[in-house]
């Protein structure tokens, strides 16, 4: 099963619009984890789980989802409410309370993946201002029976291969 997850699109549709052309056969579930600045059915994401970010007016955007794929649990929220820009304790206790597996988050616009106490938080930066690095960057997660495969794509050069990371499921 393989999810693309992106974040902090900021108003861009073009950049949305072409993740979706390029991967609709590969990638089982698209994922904006906020800040897209769109409304929600605004045709560029309309086919996304979409959570909304402090940047989004559209109220029909939900603050947080939970979503099952497979036998695994994601937890998506844009992270502006769990003081993601400190550190990711809210943010995991929240993970915790909605048995998420999964948590895919924004707001701080660094791309970043960690695994903790058993829970894979995954911040996939911004496509239109990242900070930290300057490539606009989004994920492909390639949820596997016993790991989870991650890897990172820049919107203008493709895959950053030494940015691929695996981390293994412990049962």
């Amino acid at each position: 099963m393989k999810v693309l997850i992106v974040s902090d699109s900021h108003g861009l549709t073009a950049e949305l619009e072409k993740l979706m052309e390029n991967y609709r056969d590969e990638v089982d579930f698209f994922i904006h984890c906020g800040d897209s600045e769109l409304k929600a059915d605004d045709r560029a994401i309309h086919s996304f789980v979409a959570v909304r970010g402090n940047c989004d007016l559209d109220e029909r955007f939900p603050e947080e989802i939970v979503k099952k794929i497979d036998d695994r649990t994601l937890f998506i929220a844009h992270g502006h409410r769990h003081s993601v820009k400190t550190n990711l304790m809210v943010l995991s206790y929240r993970a915790k309370e909605v048995g998420a597996d999964i948590a895919c988050f924004g707001h701080s616009h660094q791309l970043g993946a960690e695994m903790v106490n058993g829970t894979l938080f995954i911040n996939p930066g911004s496509i239109r201002l990242p900070r930290g690095r300057r490539e606009r960057t989004y994920v492909i997660l390639d949820i596997l029976e016993s790991a989870y495969q991650l890897k990172v794509y820049d919107m203008d050069r493709g895959e950053i291969k030494e940015l691929a990371q695996l981390f293994s499921i412990s049962n």
